[in-house]
């Protein structure tokens, strides 16, 4: 059950990161929360099952701020895929 604190917390702080990545608008404004969101439950679920207790900080350190790192480097992996994707597009258009 307490899994659902590190999972809403991580979504919320997701939607932060989400807005902090430049370009916001070459991608989904659900993408980046919902990276943070299952990266913390299968960060939680991993540490779970190799034995750390929920009364751990580094659970729950794990599982939200590891979570923001991981959904920030896939957002900005994204819109730099976006942003070349576009530009090739552009490109063989002419425009």
């Amino acid at each position: 059950m307490y899994i659902l604190i590190a999972l809403i917390a991580a979504c919320a702080l997701g939607i932060g990161v989400h807005y902090l990545i430049p370009d916001r608008t070459l991608r989904g404004v659900a993408v980046v929360p919902g990276i943070a969101t299952a990266a913390s439950a299968a960060i939680y679920t991993i540490m779970q099952w190799a034995g750390v207790s929920e009364g751990n900080g580094w659970l729950w350190l794990a599982s939200v701020v590891g979570a923001l790192v991981i959904a920030a480097a896939v957002g900005v992996a994204l819109t730099a895929s976006r942003r070349r994707s576009d530009a090739s597009k552009r490109a063989a258009l002419g425009i």
